[in-house]
């Protein structure tokens, strides 16, 4: 059975590039967006406030797909910015790579599921911060994206938690003591 990375390396516009640590591979208001898959490293979304503050939407570790999903469906510009956390190599593809004629029905609804899985992770995401205390987010977090406290610094998973830096250094220490 093809992964999703076998299946983007049939076409040919599907090259693997690399990009260094720090490289910003989408600017807010860029005018094509693209879809990305991590194939190594890490990348994130965010935008940047009209007082310079980041506010992070995403991460994508090895195997997620990252994108500005209103500017490519919609063909607007782009909100968000998406820089690489970590030297990374990625896949740019089209959606319509994903729903090809040559991909079995198995296949097809292989890759919707994926994307419904993806989408129903960032609305329980909305759904916390409208309501779920610090912690419950914190642990939520975790359960997605348990290798990341390890590779990203504290400041960025305080931003996509909406908190303070020193909010979750205080969950930390709490979950420490609790384990």
């Amino acid at each position: 059975m093809n992964t999703l990375v076998d299946i983007l390396n049939i076409y040919q516009n599907s090259k693997v590039q690399a990009f260094s640590k720090g490289t910003i591979v989408q600017k807010a208001n860029d005018l094509k967006a693209p879809s990305i898959y991590v194939k190594k490293g890490i990348l994130r979304s965010y935008i940047i406030d009209s007082s310079g503050k980041e506010h992070i939407y995403m991460f994508a570790t090895e195997g997620w797909i990252i994108g500005d999903i209103e500017a490519l469906e919609f063909k607007r510009p782009a909100q968000l910015y998406i820089d690489c956390l970590e030297d990374s190599e990625v896949i740019f593809f089209e959606k319509e790579q994903l729903f090809s004629d040559g991909l079995s029905k198995e296949k097809i609804l292989e890759n919707v599921n994926l994307f419904a899985r993806r989408i129903g992770r960032l609305q329980r995401r909305v759904l916390m911060l409208m309501g779920a205390p610090a912690a419950d987010r914190y642990a939520y977090f975790l359960e997605i994206y348990p290798e990341l406290p390890s590779r990203v610094p504290q400041k960025m998973i305080a931003s996509y938690l909406g908190i303070a830096p020193q909010t979750l250094s205080s969950i930390r220490s709490k979950m420490a003591k609790e384990n």
